[in-house]
């Protein structure tokens, strides 16, 4: 059974999420601050984590970034009253997966959660099947139909990203921050250039598309008719 770590200073809202969380079939644990939660990480091994960021001692971003150095792989979900811009930037930038602001929709989170947990099977797996289409990490090929298509280190990476989160936009700027060195001096025209070389290699794949978002940047999108 998913087991989900709730860290969540506050004891109403933690009772409520956990509950909630078990209904749904989940095992849910509570911490009501960042060095519990450290214990209950020690204790036990968990699928994801919901933290809140304004909490008494650790705050938040600490604990997500000590939990991210130790666990490239586990979600982290910040559920938190800060809405600003800021922190939200801060939280994804220090590795957090998803991001909620306080007062929560449950249902919401729910979907969420289905989602992190997907996409960390995924990432876990190193192994991603988009119909004949085949991108394999460990190995660092990927296939059509059993024909392998070279692509380089970066453009591998890139169809990885897109392919792991189908039908998301990721902005130029996105795509430049983490898959660009942070000090380049390329500017995000890049990004249309290898987007256009990586669609060339891909032109015999049939079973998903790059699409080009106006304005913003780009996504892929399963061909649902195959």
């Amino acid at each position: 059974m998913i087991k989900i770590l709730v860290v969540e200073d506050d004891t109403d809202l933690n009772k409520t999420v956990c509950a909630f969380l078990i209904r749904h079939s989940y095992t849910a644990r509570g911490a009501l601050d960042a060095q519990a939660a450290y214990d209950r990480l020690y204790e036990d091994q968990f699928d994801l984590i919901i933290s809140d960021i304004m909490m008494p001692g650790i705050d938040g971003f600490e604990f997500a970034e000590t939990v991210r150095k130790l666990n490239t792989n586990i979600p982290i979900m910040f559920m938190t009253a800060r809405d600003d811009i800021e922190s939200m930037q801060i939280g994804f930038k220090i590795g957090i997966d998803d991001y909620m602001v306080k007062p929560i929709n449950l249902d919401e989170m729910i979907l969420r959660i289905q989602a992190l947990l997907r996409r960390a099977k995924i990432e876990s797996s190193k192994r991603l099947t988009t119909g004949k289409f085949v991108l394999d990490a460990d190995e660092r090929t990927a296939t059509n139909d059993g024909e392998e298509i070279s692509l380089t280190a970066r453009e591998f990476d890139i169809v990885f990203k897109l392919l792991s989160y189908p039908k998301k936009t990721f902005t130029r700027g996105q795509l430049m921050d983490e898959f660009w060195n942070a000090d380049t001096e390329t500017s995000t025209r890049s990004v249309d250039v290898y987007m256009a070389k990586i669609r060339e290699k891909l032109q015999t794949v049939s079973d998903f598309s790059i699409v080009t978002v106006r304005g913003l940047g780009y996504k892929a999108v399963p061909n649902e008719t195959n």
